[in-house]
């Protein structure tokens, strides 16, 4: 699953830069999403695969908060990168003539640093918070990662000072990405129910349709983590935790290849160029001397 994760990601993206037709800010984000879920899915599972090898669960401070602290990053880059995504869709449908005007090469770039910013900040937070204790010793984290929450609730005495950070964090990175999202698609849906022509109406729903199912898939696996805090059974905590943080960074991919045409046109010509290399040349070529 991890192979399959990181070749298909990379494959997107190597299918954007390599393809000009799709060098606009659609696919800037989405090639900027692949390399994100590369690395998001690169923090748990190679250590998990190691334990495996070497029949050992152990992992140091420093480890634990290193790792820790790249999750959070890449998790938030993937949740700011989808509300970036969305208003994409909302330029592109709503001032289609303005798109290339409104989301230019140098805006593009802002939005992506200031997820990064934002992504940094949040693991910043919770690296303060579960600093307050410089050593743990013998302690067990019921999941196969290291969990920002259970880390939280095992750094933190103070359960003032957890639900504080908790709830604003859950604000700044759950309930604005969210709204922002929500808003953007209520402003497409109505340009969309305002087009005459059914044919048009499919066309440009078919250009979110993607992104809605990623949107889905993403917040549908982190509701589920966060309400499997609260369960009794580690064992259902972490196949839950599974699903988050090795099933979605695996589909995605898929998701935008299977159902964007765009994507499956570029992959078809990337295929055609790799194959015609191979008819350059005579069959006969290793039986005469080829002169140019």
């Amino acid at each position: 699953m991890y192979l399959v994760t990181v070749l298909g990601n990379l494959l997107i993206t190597l299918t954007i830069i390599f393809d000009s037709k799709l060098h606009t800010p659609m696919y800037f984000f989405l090639s900027t999403l692949s390399l994100a879920d590369i690395c998001f899915i690169s923090t748990t599972v190679p250590k998990m695969i190691a334990n495996i090898l070497i029949h050992s669960r152990v992992i140091s401070y420093a480890g634990c908060l290193t790792q820790m602290s790249l999750l959070l990053v890449f998790a938030c880059m993937d949740d700011m990168l989808l509300v970036v995504m969305a208003f994409d869709r909302f330029v592109a449908i709503c001032h289609p003539l303005q798109y290339h005007i409104i989301l230019n090469f140098h805006l593009c770039i802002f939005f992506v640093l200031v997820s990064l910013l934002f992504s940094i900040l949040d693991s910043q937070i919770h690296n303060l918070i579960a600093l307050q204790f410089s050593y743990f010793k013998d302690v067990e984290i019921s999941n196969f990662f290291s969990d920002p929450a259970l880390v939280l609730s095992l750094s933190c005495s103070d359960s003032v000072t957890k639900n504080i950070v908790m709830y604003f964090v859950g604000a700044v990175y759950g309930f604005i990405p969210v709204t922002a999202i929500i808003l953007s698609y209520y402003k497409i849906i109505s340009c969309i129910l305002g087009i005459s022509s059914s044919c048009g109406k499919y066309k440009a729903f078919s250009t979110c349709a993607s992104h809605l199912s990623v949107i889905c898939l993403f917040y549908g696996t982190g509701i589920a983590e966060y309400f499997s805090s609260f369960m009794s059974s580690s064992r259902k905590s972490a196949v839950v935790s599974l699903m988050c943080t090795v099933v979605t960074p695996m589909l995605n991919p898929y998701i935008y290849s299977l159902r964007n045409r765009d994507i499956k046109s570029a992959l078809q010509r990337l295929w055609s160029r790799t194959t015609k290399s191979h008819h350059l040349f005579p069959p006969s070529y290793s039986k005469h001397k080829m002169t140019f």
